[in-house]
């Protein structure tokens, strides 16, 4: 695979699995912006093709002036991945707006914000990858997580609807839908898990591995190789899916 030539943005690309997709799509001679809301923490993981961005995904401007800014640096973006997300449960009758609101406002709205400003220089090449990274909460409700799983039913609706509106063109979209990963997420889901279960944390770590069919957490470079494969040679015809990594069937 060659991809020296294109331009990747991926959004939350300083840790986890934006960060490995990163790292896989520059080894392949991409140019890859990584954004997220830290500079400092980009800047640290900035390797060879990696170009640090700070940038929130829950504010619009920002956006619209970040992904610009990268264009005039580094060309067209021919490949979008929308990877910026929070992961928290919450039980439905505790869930606040504001919960609620951050939740949709990172997951679902970055999303869109992201992948409806790499089009506008995307649309000007014959070729183009968008790759939403959203969770198998995305096809099955998730227990604690409504939230949580609504946000991902709506990026996995809206990556179907843009496969269908390039469908036949140089673009392709596609949703990955990971289990359980091994990710800074993970960590934090362990105390948040044990506090909410009254459970130790070892416990907590448990329900989450063994939610993966598998039942081990599945590693970023898993989810990166799935991601690099959608941009490959071969890939034009996958469109409008939803890839499980999750183990087995969900």
């Amino acid at each position: 695979m060659d991809l020296s030539g294109k331009h990747a943005l991926v959004t939350g690309g300083g840790t986890g699995i934006g960060l490995a997709i990163a790292k896989a799509l520059a080894e392949q001679g991409a140019q890859v912006t990584i954004t997220g809301r830290r500079q400092e923490v980009l800047e640290e993981v900035a390797t060879k093709g990696l170009f640090p961005m700070a940038m929130d995904v829950r504010d619009e401007d920002d956006i619209i002036a970040k992904i610009a800014a990268a264009v005039e640096a580094r060309g067209p973006i021919q490949i979008c991945v929308a990877n910026a997300g929070v992961a928290e449960g919450h039980a439905l009758h505790k869930t606040s707006m504001e919960f609620w609101r951050n939740m949709m406002s990172t997951n679902l709205d970055g999303a869109f914000l992201t992948i409806r400003e790499s089009l506008k220089s995307m649309r000007g090449t014959d070729w183009g990858r968008i790759i939403t990274i959203a969770s198998i909460a995305g096809l099955r409700g998730l227990k604690g997580g409504a939230c949580y799983t609504a946000s991902k039913h709506g990026m996995i609706g809206l990556t179907r609807a843009i496969s269908e509106e390039y469908m036949g063109t140089g673009f392709t979209a596609n949703a990955i839908c990971p289990g359980y990963v091994d990710t800074p997420i993970v960590d934090r889901n362990i105390t948040s898990i044990a506090s909410r279960a009254g459970i130790s944390e070892e416990d907590a770590l448990k329900v989450m591995v063994n939610s993966n069919r598998h039942q081990r957490l599945i590693e970023p470079e898993e989810v990166s190789a799935a991601a690099l494969w959608l941009c490959g040679p071969g890939s034009q015809s996958i469109n409008g899916q939803t890839i499980e990594i999750s183990g087995g069937q969900t």
